[in-house]
């Protein structure tokens, strides 16, 4: 009984120092559903930034999460001009069948042969036939020559090279 209470005095006394300091430190908004991603896409006007992933075993899709996606400059620059979202490919884990579907499609239509890939695209609803038009604006992967440890200021200027090609008014 001692026992748990010392753990529950730590654990309550963790709680209490991390709110007094003010170091909750921002989340991204990582959607996982396309029709929804898109949504959010055309009402703030951004493309969609996807990230194929193999959440569960890609050593190099961790790292870029680490060194690139976990950076505040990341942060920042994903939510002043990117929606977010992940293309997940696990092993090891179940997901909806509908998720399944989803992300084999979009990764047989980027032509995603292996991980980390990320696409910038913007989708449009064509009235006429009811139909999504894809409009891509080029790829990134983890930053190649970078230098270690800024592996985001390689990873932001490719990301900003490839913004400019976006179309104003989407």
């Amino acid at each position: 009984m001692k026992r748990l209470l010392s753990i529950l005095f730590i654990t309550l006394a963790s709680f209490v120092m991390n709110g007094q300091t003010g170091s909750k430190k921002e989340e991204l908004v990582w959607f996982t559903d396309l029709m929804k991603a898109n949504e959010a896409a055309t009402k703030e006007n951004k493309p969609i930034f996807a990230f194929f992933t193999g959440s569960d075993w890609c050593v190099w899709c961790r790292k870029l999460q680490q060194d690139v996606f976990a950076k505040t400059d990341f942060i920042k620059w994903a939510k002043a001009n990117v929606v977010l979202m992940e293309l997940d490919f696990p092993r090891g884990k179940q997901q909806a069948p509908e998720v399944v579907q989803q992300n084999n499609q979009l990764q047989q239509l980027f032509g995603v042969k292996g991980y980390p890939t990320i696409w910038l695209f913007n989708m449009k609803k064509d009235d006429a036939t009811g139909k999504y038009n894809i409009n891509s604006l080029g790829s990134l992967g983890y930053p190649q020559g970078a230098v270690q440890g800024k592996e985001e200021v390689k990873f932001l200027e490719d990301g900003n090279l490839l913004l400019k090609q976006q179309p104003t008014g989407k």
